[in-house]
């Protein structure tokens, strides 16, 4: 076999591999999902994903973006939380004369959310942005928890 008929085969492989993978419907469902996760649509990455997994369960890029679909909307939950606690601690803030009671609230709201903070864990492919405003609340929760002991 000389080298133009082993290039020949390696690019005749590759196309049949490259045809198989859009053709066959759970890596078309897979790719589906891997577009919504680039476009931070997680939700829909996650069913898409799971509707490609469960075609074929030896679909790693489905299960890969299943996971990390799902970490990724844990993290968008702990920002809208974070953001509805600071809210509330705003308001709380904003009044003349800080009542014992509220500042309870405001430790146990920072208690929580620094809590929750641990619980993430994310990945090497974990969009940053989710990673770094999630770390930045949870940095001001820690300097509230300081202030209210």
């Amino acid at each position: 076999m000389n080298a133009k008929s082993l290039l020949f085969a390696a690019i005749v492989l590759i196309g049949t591999m490259f045809v198989y993978f859009l053709l066959n419907p759970s890596y078309e469902k897979s790719l589906e999902a891997k577009y919504y996760y680039e476009t931070q649509d997680y939700k829909e990455a996650y069913l898409k994903a799971n509707e490609a997994f469960s075609l074929d369960q030896y679909n790693r890029m489905a299960s890969t973006i299943m996971a990390q679909s799902k970490i990724a909307m844990q993290y968008e939950k702990y920002i809208r939380e974070a953001k509805k606690y600071m809210q509330e601690i705003n308001t709380i803030a904003s009044k003349e004369h800080i009542s014992d009671a509220d500042r309870a609230r405001i430790k146990l709201m920072s208690e929580i959310m620094t809590d929750s903070y641990v619980k993430l864990s994310p990945s090497v492919i974990t969009n940053l942005t989710l990673v770094q405003e999630a770390r930045e609340y949870y940095e001001s929760f820690e300097k509230l928890l300081e202030k209210v002991h």
